[in-house]
């Protein structure tokens, strides 16, 4: 019978480029950052999109991104607090933009000449 419980302490085998990736912001952290960006990007257009829906879908969908972006819960990974901390992003002053946003479109008289949208607001801010 052999003994396997060595195989438990040895170190898992590591390319120096691997290693270094990970000081350097490899391309994990580079991929987690975009998917971070597009879950942010999708709430932001669906606040815009259905700011002024009326029917329940939209309404819906309105709310779940406006309630996430209030949120100031950071347990939750993906929360938008810890988004924003990720990439940089002051989450206070994209909340405001996104709210003189909305107030500004749904000014009757406004409302054909919109203030830059929250995506555009995001797309200055990340650069």
């Amino acid at each position: 019978m052999t003994d396997r419980s060595f195989g438990l302490f040895e170190p898992d085998a590591l390319l120096p480029a691997q290693f270094y990736a990970a000081f350097r912001g490899g391309s994990a952290v580079r991929g987690e950052k975009k998917l971070m960006l597009a879950v942010l990007q999708d709430a932001l257009d669906c606040y815009q999109k259905y700011a002024c829906s009326k029917d329940g879908h939209g309404r819906q969908l309105f709310n779940e991104a406006e309630g996430w972006i209030s949120c100031p819960d950071r347990d939750w990974y993906f929360s938008f607090e810890n988004i924003c901390e990720t990439l940089e992003i002051n989450p206070d002053y994209l909340r405001r933009g996104v709210k003189a946003w909305r107030r500004h479109a749904t000014t009757p008289e406004r409302s054909t000449d919109l203030a830059k949208s929250p995506r555009e607001l995001l797309s200055v801010v990340a650069g």
